[in-house]
C-alpha cells in the first residue's frame, strides 16, 4: 500500500494563530509609517518572524509533529513568536531586546529539534539562526537607533542568504513534497486574512458612510482577486512542480521560502494601503500610500513570474504585464479619489483572472 501524503497537523494550525497576531502587528507598523524608511523597518522585523515560521514548517515536514516532544517544541516556538509580536509596536524603541531575545530563543528550540536531521549538512539555516542571526538580533535589541537597524538588517540578510549558500548540501534532505505547498499556501491565507481584518477594524472605527461602505466592498473584492490569482492555478502548479522535480530543493528553496516571502510582503503592503483608503475614501492618495497599494500588487504579480520561471522555465506574460501596469499607474493614482484608485486596481486583477480562465479553457478545448 503506497504511503499516504503528509498532511498539515492540527498543532501546526494552532501554531499559526501566533502569526496572525504577528502579521497584524507588521501591517500596523506600515499603517503608522508608510514612508520608504518605515517600509524598510517593517521588512527588517518581518523577516525574522517569517523565518521562524519557515523553520517550524521545515521541522514539521521532516518529523511527526503529533508526538509529545514535537508538540511541546511547537508550543515553545509559538510562545517566542507571540513575544516577538508583542514587541513589534515598540521594537525600535523600548522592546527591542524582547524582540531579539525571543527570536534567538525560538531558533535555539528549532536547532534542538532539527540538529539530528541536519547534522550531516554542515552549516545550514538552523545553525546560522541559532549561532549567528539570533545573537545579532539580541545585540541589536541592546543597541539604539541606527546601530539596531544595521544589526537587524544584517541578521535578516544572513538568514535570507544561508539557504542559497547551503543549497547543494541541503539537497541531501528528503523533504515531503505534498506537505510544503499546503503549509505555504496557508501562510498566504493568513496574510490575506490580515487584509480582511484590516478592512473590518479600520471601517469599524469610522462612520459607515456610503463612500466608506463602497471602499470596504472594493477592498474585499481586491482581496478575493488576490486569492484567485494564487489558488485558482498557481497552487496546483507548485504541487505539480514539486512532485515532478528531480531535485526537490531546487524548487522548494526559490519558490516556497523566497517566493512566498515576496507574496506575503506584497499582500501586507496592500493591506496597509487599503486601511488608508477606507479611512479617507474620497481624498487623493498620498504618493507613499499609492506606492504601497500598487507597488504591493506589482510585487505580488511579478513574483509569479519569478516562481513560474524557476519551476518550468516559462514566462508568465499576463501576470508580468499586469505587474508592469500596476507600476505604471503609481504616478497617476494620486490624481483621483482613493476609492477610484483602489477600484482600478481591483479591476486590473479581476481582468487578469478572467483572461487566464479563458486562456485555460481555450487550451483545454484544443487538447
Amino acid at each position: 500500500m503506497p504511503d499516504q501524503e503528509k498532511r498539515v497537523a492540527w498543532v501546526e494550525l494552532f501554531f499559526d494563530l501566533v502569526f496572525v497576531v504577528a502579521l497584524t502587528q507588521v501591517s500596523s507598523l506600515l499603517h503608522a509609517d508608510h514612508s520608504w524608511p518605515g517600509a524598510a523597518r517593517a521588512l527588517v522585523v518581518f523577516i525574522p518572524i517569517y523565518w521562524a515560521w519557515v523553520g517550524m514548517t521545515m521541522h514539521a515536514n521532516l518529523h511527526d509533529v503529533d508526538r509529545t516532544r514535537a508538540r511541546l517544541g511547537a508550543f515553545a516556538v509559538g510562545l517566542c513568536g507571540l513575544f516577538m509580536a508583542l514587541a513589534l509596536p515598540e521594537a525600535y524603541e523600548s522592546r527591542g531586546l524582547l524582540f531579539g531575545a525571543s527570536y534567538w530563543a525560538a531558533r535555539l528550540v528549532l536547532y534542538a529539534l532539527m540538529w539530528r536531521s541536519y547534522r550531516g549538512v554542515g552549516f545550514n539555516p538552523f545553525t546560522a539562526a541559532a549561532f549567528v542571526t539570533g545573537p545579532l538580533l539580541t545585540l541589536g535589541g541592546l543597541a539604539d537607533g541606527g546601530v539596531r537597524m544595521a544589526l537587524w538588517a544584517l541578521a535578516a540578510g544572513v538568514d535570507l542568504s544561508v539557504p542559497f549558500l547551503a543549497r547543494r548540501r541541503m539537497a541531501r534532505i528528503a523533504y515531503e513534497p505534498s506537505h510544503l505547498p499546503e503549509r505555504f499556501g496557508l501562510f498566504l491565507i493568513i496574510a490575506l486574512g490580515e487584509s480582511v481584518a484590516e478592512t473590518g477594524v479600520v471601517a469599524g472605527h469610522q462612520p459607515l458612510t456610503p463612500a466608506r461602505l463602497a471602499a470596504v466592498a472594493v477592498a474585499f473584492a481586491l482581496t478575493c482577486a488576490l486569492w484567485w490569482v494564487y489558488f485558482a492555478f498557481a497552487a496546483g502548479a507548485i504541487r505539480y512542480a514539486l512532485r515532478t522535480a528531480e531535485v526537490a530543493i531546487e524548487v522548494i528553496r526559490p519558490v516556497l521560502p523566497y517566493g512566498h516571502l515576496a507574496f506575503v510582503g506584497g499582500v501586507i503592503a496592500i493591506a496597509a494601503a487599503t486601511g488608508e483608503v477606507i479611512t479617507h475614501p474620497l481624498a487623493h492618495l498620498h504618493t507613499d500610500v499609492a506606492a504601497l497599494l500598487f507597488g504591493g500588487a506589482a510585487l505580488y504579480l511579478a513574483t509569479f513570474g519569478y516562481t513560474r520561471w524557476r519551476m518550468f522555465r516559462t514566462v508568465s506574460t499576463a501576470r508580468l504585464s499586469a505587474a508592469a501596469l500596476c507600476l505604471a499607474v503609481v504616478p497617476l493614482a494620486g490624481r483621483v479619489p482613493a476609492l477610484a484608485a483602489m477600484a482600478a486596481l481591483a479591476a486590473v486583477l479581476v481582468a487578469l483572472n478572467v483572461w487566464e480562465a479563458r486562456t485555460v479553457q481555450r487550451v483545454e478545448a484544443a487538447a
